[in-house]
């Protein structure tokens, strides 16, 4: 079975998500550093790491033998400062045509956020390399504002972050040495300042409707951002942000994309439950689970996501081994698991310490995993480490996307696959619970998810140690003591009664909360049944019939042929997507549903403002410097013009509707013509051997997602694999009566 990776990622918010880009057509040479791994995010365009300080240096020996004209080579500030200016240094003397991205982040945040020693700002940089004879180079960042009364060497320009890809493409025509210095801070460090109250926190945060929201993914290629998660609905996928890890780069609004609102004021709500319910407990026994003194080496392997608190997993046991006097070690291995990536924590204690002959677990000798992620606890390696007779598993089954997600909006995993080899291989001795959403239900806080985990192995017996030792080794690591005791105890419940925690965690989640479906869950009647009723409020009175009578149509010849319903399923769907576009009046309309408020309020409490990010009609800018649509952020009134759309939308396709002959409005006019027709290819040659085609022809839509130009790229894309597959259309219908004669 092939089973995904969890590879390191930047943090939410990281600036490298940007600065590590280049145009079409060019490509950066790594250095050292946290931007390295944009190494794994586009190995064809950054390439060829180098040690520190020779960051380009190859490229003065490629550069003479290729008929590549430019690099960039990307430079961290710490690695500047350390030795990298003597690269910079290297290549004026060579005079070669190459561009150094310095990566100005303050911080030395790939080795645990020091600051940088020189402490060179950004003007002292820009001022000791002209001094050095560099003579073309700018500053990028996200702040230009703050460079205003700054005396700068003259020439250097300073500009937006969002013409990055401007300034690059002019500079990378410049035939010597030049240098843009890409200033935005560390995210993590950031986050962290602003914790302690020693960095201005903005007092906005990012909100997706995921009503609007149409599942396209030009967020994640606007942000890269690990913050943005998957979001399953009746209507397909769709994007959240997770409000706990994201660090307010707010570089996700610049998708195109009507869905996305700031929310200024307020808080995160911690709670769930609505005070006016009573607060459901637990009720019942805790019993003690048998646990004997330990007479050999026990070992306990935790596989998490890094920078979730896996670490903080294996160093409580550790302590907690420890207070029980036995001999302990605990090894982490993390590599960049800190950004993002898999995470192993192995930890091992014995009553002597000659039992200790290794800190990693080897093959085989495993008693316990702790899988606080799937994905990672289901990799080989992980696996591998169990006892074949005695191993056991307590195992966090919610799927967390890893870094794939941001650039593939159709990633997915086959979760039943890799559930399927834990009960194969352990049986009975495997526990899967939905860690995540029960810990974050319950104690308002995914942080807690792992400490919940551990709870439920203590329980299960899996973890030979008293209750008192681990209580206080959390103590004694003092941070979210309460938290962290009470997680553990949801956790020992879970193990007994999960029945009953499901239950109170469902009481503690507000009635007005949405709930969705994902979309490969409904029989074809469920789906008819909801986009049917989806149709009567779109508010044109003909499609629904339109829609019902040409689904009929499918089913009958589908039935007439001993078809389950896959082919009627598929063109329910698809046919519903694109009747029911999502113009300007829809988006009205389903900004004045109450759901859109009542998401709203499952996430935040207090005053809080909203302010909507659109890009359409009198809304669509062009950025001067790059040309590129953008969006304009407009107040809270536009809730009340919505409000009025949403009760005229009634004008939609007349003479009245100043949207009907837009771009958009005509290419989704022909997309239904094609798709009817295509529908009525399909019925005239439908045959038993070729429902599989049909269906896969009936789906084209699917990928048509997005608003104004996004969905017309994905329009293209989509009409290229419709070629296709009519293609093997004919090619299967021609081969037909060939084999018959034969």
């Amino acid at each position: 079975m092939s089973k995904p990776n969890r590879t390191p990622s930047f943090c939410s918010g990281c600036p490298h998500n940007r600065s590590t880009r280049v145009p079409t057509g060019s490509r950066a040479l790594a250095g050292i550093g946290c931007h390295t791994m944009a190494m794994l995010a586009d190995p064809l365009t950054t390439t060829t790491v180098s040690h520190m300080g020779a960051e380009g240096v190859m490229w003065l020996g490629q550069q003479p033998f290729t008929d590549e004209k430019h690099v960039f080579a990307n430079l961290g500030d710490g690695t500047f400062s350390h030795s990298g200016f003597l690269a910079v240094r290297q290549a004026i003397a060579a005079g070669v045509p190459m561009t150094y991205k310095i990566l100005y982040n303050g911080f030395v945040s790939m080795t645990g956020g020091q600051a940088v020693e020189t402490g060179l700002s950004p003007q002292q940089i820009v001022g000791a390399l002209a001094a050095e004879g560099v003579r073309k180079m700018a500053i990028v960042t996200d702040e230009p504002q703050k460079y205003e009364g700054i005396a700068l060497p003259e020439g250097v320009a300073v500009h937006h972050r969002s013409e990055l890809d401007a300034v690059q493409k002019e500079f990378r025509e410049y035939g010597n040495v030049s240098v843009i210095l890409y200033d935005q801070p560390c995210a993590t460090e950031r986050r962290r300042l602003r914790k302690r109250g020693k960095w201005h926190d903005p007092d906005k945060r990012s909100f997706i409707n995921p009503a609007v929201c149409e599942g396209c993914g030009d967020c994640g290629k606007a942000s890269n951002c690990m913050s943005i998660e998957p979001l399953e609905t009746a209507l397909g996928r769709k994007r959240r942000i997770n409000q706990n890890s994201c660090n307010k780069d707010f570089s996700c609004v610049e998708g195109f994309c009507p869905s996305f609102v700031t929310v200024s004021g307020g808080q995160i709500k911690k709670n769930l439950q609505p005070a006016s319910q009573p607060r459901r407990q637990w009720q019942g026994e805790l019993p003690m689970p048998a646990i004997a003194p330990i007479e050999r080496l026990h070992s306990v392997l935790i596989a998490g996501i890094g920078g979730t608190g896996v670490v903080t997993i294996g160093q409580t046991l550790a302590m907690a081994a420890h207070i029980e006097g036995y001999f302990s070690s605990n090894l982490d291995v993390t590599g960049l698991a800190q950004k993002y990536g898999a995470v192993h924590s192995h930890v091992r204690w014995a009553p002597q310490p000659e039992f200790l002959h290794a800190t990693r677990i080897a093959q085989g000798e495993a008693q316990a995993l702790i899988g606080c992620d799937l994905i990672v606890a289901a990799s080989d390696d992980s696996m591998a480490k169990l006892h074949a007779v005695e191993g056991a598993a307590v195992v966090c089954t919610d799927i967390i996307p890893t870094a794939e997600f941001a650039r593939n909006p159709d990633w997915s995993v086959d979760t039943d696959a890799m559930i399927g080899e834990f009960h194969e291989r352990l049986g009975e001795r495997v526990l899967l619970l939905e860690g995540q959403r029960l810990a974050t239900t319950l104690m308002g806080d995914p942080i807690a998810a792992n400490m919940f985990m551990l709870g439920a192995a203590w329980q299960l017996g899996h973890i030979p140690l008293s209750l008192e030792s681990i209580d206080r080794a959390i103590e004694l690591n003092d941070v979210a003591v309460p938290m962290n005791k009470e997680s553990f105890t949801w956790g020992r419940r879970a193990a007994v009664d999960l029945p009953q925690v499901e239950a109170i965690a469902q009481a503690r989640t507000p009635s007005n909360v949405v709930r969705f479906v994902p979309r490969n869950k409904p029989v074809v009647d469920e789906v008819l049944a909801h986009r049917s009723q989806h149709l009567k409020e779109y508010g044109v009175k003909a499609l629904l019939p339109r829609y019902t009578a040409l689904i009929a149509r499918v089913r009958e010849a589908e039935t007439r042929l001993g078809s389950t319903s896959g082919l009627t399923a598929a063109v329910a769907h698809s046919y519903h997507r694109l009747l029911a576009v999502k113009d300007e009046w829809e988006v009205a309309r389903l900004y004045t549903n109450p759901d859109f408020q009542a998401a709203l309020a499952e996430q935040f409490e207090g005053d809080y403002t909203i302010r909507f990010h659109l890009g359409s009609g009198p809304f669509a800018r062009r950025n001067k410097a790059t040309g590129a649509l953008e969006k304009t952020e407009v107040g809270p009134w536009m809730l009340r013009v919505f409000g009025v759309m949403a009760k005229l939308r009634g004008l939609r396709g007349t003479w009245f509707d100043p949207f009907r002959w837009s771009s958009e409005r005509t290419l989704e006019r022909e997309l239904v013509q094609q798709y009817e027709q295509d529908i009525e290819r399909l019925l005239a040659g439908l045959r038993p051997d070729a429902l599989s085609l049909a269906q896969q022809i009936a789906q084209w839509p699917d990928s048509v997602r997005g608003y104004g130009h996004v969905k017309a790229g994905n329009a293209e894309q989509a009409q290229r694999k419709r070629r296709d597959l009519w293609q093997q259309w004919d090619d299967a219908h021609s081969l037909r009566p060939i084999a018959r004669s034969a």
